[in-house]
């Protein structure tokens, strides 16, 4: 009896890594088969996207979208909570409505920027530009003049044709041609309002001389596209017109026909509203004083609906934590995804979290942080940690080839100091990483414009993603050994010749918008 009892000891010591093995294959094949044959991914993007709406921070849809990520999670049982860091201004976004009535009738593209004061009504006047002046004390006198009219502060461009375009069908010369105008037309613009004698009060002069409100275009050069920012005034909007409308304008004043528009903004002021992450959490077992994290920010600008900036970053972590949930319900380290308010202001939210949790930072096995789009991840930085080349490389070794084919990585690469929440946490010393994805022309098309909607997604790519995330932290939370806090060699400056630094902690803004 003795002798079957050591035979069955021994067998049970040699068969551990091969049972491992089988469930950690089992797993892996049953959030893989789940994420591709019930999805959630297309559902969440509507009830947060079309549903919610965009969620710029002080918003009541920003507060909306927060109670939703947490009732949504815990509908799947995983626990979650509002964690409020700061307050903001509070601020909501109305109807935005512009005619052009005189020389012609037209309704123009139009959005009010973030933050912008209303009209009282529905308001009609003349438009005009700020002008070339020689110097501040001739823009100063030419200043009681916007009284009572809509000023033009930026420049119209010569084409509203993206450069591919012209290379796809312009001549060399003309392409030539057109590429010099450009320059010419930026430099000319630049120099007129450096002549102002303002910079960034620019605005704020124009609005104290009586001006009704600003008329903007920040063209993202592609088709129908500007990038949607906030407001630099006080009390009469700021308003973002469309590339061709604002050249319209643009040109009916350079040409002597002055127009007048009616414009009406029905923007409201809240007063100062509370801010939140919505943090989520699966408790660990063995390990449960060692974290996990799955990382994305909430928040969003409003020119669009914040589709792929992040509203794709979050419903990959919110699909991993329910994949994790169903297949991986009693982790060893603790699990949390973190959804961080105000990213967009500097990285507030997570910087908050960071100064409020210093036992999960202390605790962190690796964060995974997808912010750039809604392609699929193909690059994956150490950040600068001497020993990320053997953890990732081995939790990214449990991956099918079909989901990581794409991903390059950098080993052990350089600290991040800001771009995406995981800086906050890498400058406090913790291993956070972006995975960082495929384009899809995010920069032009999508990253902070008005067209940054639902319709962009790619959502072949997010499964893809939340897929690969999901694994990556299966594998972070089931690995035997700790993440080093080790820190590479980061070499000389080039610029200056001293050593390059670690990054510092980011002191968040809690009290913004003021």
């Amino acid at each position: 009896m003795k002798r079957i009892f050591t035979l069955i000891t021994v067998l049970t010591i040699m068969l551990a890594p091969f049972a491992q093995a089988q469930d950690q294959k089992t797993v892996i094949d049953n959030m893989i088969k789940e994420a591709n044959d019930n999805s959630m991914l297309e559902k969440l993007a509507y009830e947060l996207l079309d549903k919610n709406g965009p969620r710029l921070v002080g918003t009541p849809q920003m507060n909306s979208a927060n109670d939703w990520a947490a009732a949504k999670y815990e509908s799947w049982g995983i626990s979650a909570k509002n964690e409020q860091w700061g307050e903001w201004r509070g601020w909501e976004r109305g109807i935005t409505h512009v005619d052009l009535i005189e020389p012609r009738v037209k309704t123009l593209e139009a959005m009010a920027l973030a933050w912008s004061a209303a009209t009282d009504g529905p308001v009609s006047a003349k438009v005009t530009m700020i002008p070339d002046v020689a110097d501040k004390a001739a823009f100063d006198a030419w200043l009681p003049s916007v009284k009572g009219k809509f000023v033009m502060v930026d420049v119209a461009q010569p084409t509203g044709r993206p450069g591919y375009n012209w290379e796809k069908f312009g001549t060399e010369e003309s392409i030539e041609n057109m590429q010099k105008l450009q320059r010419e037309t930026i430099t000319a613009w630049r120099k007129r309002v450096s002549n102002t004698g303002y910079g960034r009060d620019l605005d704020q002069a124009l609005e104290d001389a009586g001006a009704l409100g600003i008329l903007k275009s920040n063209w993202s050069r592609g088709f129908g596209v500007n990038k949607i920012f906030s407001a630099r005034t006080k009390g009469i909007p700021a308003v973002d017109i469309g590339l061709e409308d604002y050249g319209t304008l643009f040109r009916m004043i350079e040409h002597g026909d002055t127009p007048t528009i009616r414009m009406e903004v029905t923007s409201k002021e809240l007063g100062q509203m509370p801010t939140y992450n919505t943090v989520a959490e699966m408790k660990g077992g063995e390990k449960a004083d060692e974290y996990v994290m799955l990382s994305a920010h909430f928040d969003s600008w409003d020119g669009g609906t914040g589709a792929t900036d992040n509203g794709t970053g979050t419903i990959v972590m919110m699909e991993a934590m329910r994949l994790l949930k169903k297949y991986y319900p009693n982790p060893k380290r603790t699990i949390i995804a973190g959804h961080w308010g105000s990213e967009e202001q500097g990285l507030n939210g997570s910087s908050a979290f960071v100064q409020d949790n210093p036992k999960v930072v202390a605790g962190l096995q690796a964060l995974f942080n997808q912010d750039n789009g809604t392609g699929r991840v193909v690059n994956i930085s150490g950040q600068g940690f001497l020993h990320s080349y053997e953890f990732i490389n081995r939790w990214l070794s449990a991956v099918p080839r079909k989901y990581k084919s794409e991903i390059e990585t950098n080993f052990p690469g350089s600290p991040g100091g800001g771009g995406s929440d995981y800086a906050s946490f890498v400058a406090a010393g913790a291993p956070g990483f972006s995975l960082s994805s495929l384009s899809w022309d995010y920069g032009t098309y999508t990253w902070h414009t008005n067209r940054d909607t639902y319709d962009k997604i790619v959502f072949d790519d997010v499964r893809n993603n939340a897929i690969l995330t999901a694994i990556m932290v299966y594998m972070a939370s089931e690995d035997e050994k700790t993440f080093p806090r080790d820190k590479a060699d980061l070499g000389m400056n080039p610029r200056n010749g001293e050593p390059r630094t670690w990054p510092t902690p980011r002191n968040p803004n809690r009290k913004g918008g003021q």
